[in-house]
């Protein structure tokens, strides 16, 4: 029989791409959703099995636990990360579980000022307190994060505080191939920490640039403080990758405003061939990626 994976967050971003590369790769996959709906439905007709359940709630941790091999754990920019990931490696140790991949952040170090990032560090160590194969994802920003902001992009202008630091945008798809790769094959990603990049560094105003080649028109940049963008914000909504209104939170501000001091500083810069290496494929260069999602931009 092949071996069972449970994969959380699996209606998001890099979690749904997860389920469909482990079940192409013969896998079976059990997917912890916080709710039903057309989203699990959909991972239920590739042929997971859906469990409704909540990290919070330590039971049902391990009830989803319970005769998996490996798993995926993934927690949102909000509190309680800490309690997930006790809980999920109480869990995953009880049930021997033979790898977790946990999806951290690149900007996740002990001196960090956004409490959120501090916090997925001290998740890390959680991880690697309780004895479990652990492999920690540690990614930049993604390139769904051009699909944020489309309501900005809209009024001709991206009003943003990261001035002209940079980073290699990373798509979902491509994480997503790393995470399926290092549960299948987990022997010689244990205990690594890994840093994970798109194809080539942008600035924000160079990502306006690309943005604007798609949308047919130039798209400015202007450099605004993250809380002046929060006052922009009560007028042009944030949206998801899916186009979905987000309610955008104080944990979040807070996490928004330091990480754009770091990409400033250069922590989100970088490349490397980690993707490629891992999950065997390039990564998903920006103007392609934003060409995939030209709809978007003019709907």
């Amino acid at each position: 029989m092949s071996k069972m994976f449970l994969v959380t967050g699996s209606t998001g971003l890099t979690g749904s791409k997860t389920v469909k590369f482990l079940v192409e790769a013969g896998a079976r996959v059990r997917a912890f959703v916080h709710n039903e709906d057309e989203r699990s439905a959909a991972l239920a007709a590739q042929g997971a099995e859906i469990m409704r359940g909540d990290l919070l709630d330590f039971e049902a941790v391990r009830s989803a636990l319970e005769g998996t091999q490996g798993a995926y754990f993934v927690y949102p920019i909000r509190s309680g990360i800490l309690q997930a990931s006790a809980y999920f490696a109480q869990a995953a140790k009880e049930a021997g579980i033979q790898i977790v991949v946990n999806m951290s952040q690149i900007s996740a170090r002990r001196e960090a000022k956004s409490h959120a990032a501090q916090d997925h560090w001290i998740s890390e160590q959680v991880f690697n307190w309780s004895g479990v194969p652990t492999t920690h994802l540690r990614p930049t920003l993604f390139a769904e994060w051009a699909l944020y902001w489309i309501d900005q992009i809209k009024t001709g202008i991206l009003r943003l505080p990261f001035g002209t630091g940079k980073h290699a945008p990373i798509a979902g798809e491509d994480q997503a191939r790393v995470i399926a790769k290092i549960l299948l094959t987990p022997q010689e990603h244990k205990g690594q920490v890994y840093r994970l990049y798109g194809e080539k560094e942008y600035s924000f105003p160079e990502i306006a640039a690309e943005i604007g080649k798609v949308i047919g028109k130039p798209l400015g940049y202007e450099q605004v403080d993250a809380w002046t963008l929060k006052k922009l914000n009560a007028n042009i909504p944030r949206r998801d990758y899916q186009g979905r209104e987000q309610v955008v939170t104080d944990t979040l501000w807070q996490h928004f405003e330091e990480i754009a001091k770091d990409h400033q500083n250069g922590v989100f810069a970088g490349t490397n061939d980690l993707v490629e290496k891992i999950g065997g494929q390039r990564p998903i260069g920006l103007p392609e990626y934003l060409e995939a999602h030209r709809s978007a931009f003019l709907s």
